[in-house]
């Protein structure tokens, strides 16, 4: 796969980009797995908060040399402690971790390594804008075998498997669990003490 990585940029979602997320979601590959009304009143319900600041969670648009073709989100896991309770059992998740939620939307964007390339690029950003998250902590449901060996491609490794209340009523609830830890700081050459 060619390395794109050098053309993606995340950038904040906008209420403008609603309709565009709406079409996305009514897409089959990613209604699949996740499940969500498409009702314009529900994606602004479910999706202005990040933008309108009433929601902790973070969401950007995946853009390829300029042009969207797919989301990203982010959030720490305990600023949602209902939501993610049955993952902070299942899963060691220290206090500031974090957790992401992606689609690749374009359909002739699939297939293409721009998960993998994605995902890997957000968690560099991600690490750099919250300095203190010590990890990044993702349940996928196992049967989405695309996503989860993104994860692993990316550098994820898999940390647990269990059930978690599935988003779509297709599937089991099995979900593997994978983490990315902070990258240990590296010395500058000379700056050591001598």
């Amino acid at each position: 796969m060619p390395d794109l990585s050098d053309g993606l940029r995340f950038r904040r979602t906008s209420r403008d980009d609603l309709p565009q997320i709406r079409r996305w979601l009514q897409l089959a590959h990613v209604e699949r797995y996740w499940a969500h009304d498409t009702s314009e009143v529900a994606v602004a319900r479910d999706f202005a908060g990040s933008f309108e600041g009433t929601e902790p969670s973070e969401d950007f648009i995946i853009e390829l040399d300029a042009e969207p073709i797919g989301f990203i989100q982010r959030c720490f896991i305990h600023d949602y402690p209902v939501e993610h309770s049955e993952l902070i059992d299942l899963a060691v998740a220290p206090v500031r971790s974090l957790t992401i939620d992606y689609f690749i939307g374009e359909p002739d964007m699939l297939g293409r390594g721009l998960a993998t390339q994605s995902i890997r690029a957000f968690s560099t950003e991600s690490f750099a804008a919250h300095s203190d998250a010590p990890a990044i902590i993702v349940p996928v449901i196992t049967g989405n075998t695309a996503s989860w060996s993104a994860l692993a491609s990316a550098g994820f490794r898999r940390i647990a498997t269990g059930y978690l209340t599935p988003d779509s009523p297709l599937d089991d609830g099995q979900h593997h669990v994978y983490r990315l830890d902070r990258p240990p700081l590296t010395p500058r050459c000379g700056s050591a003490e001598r």
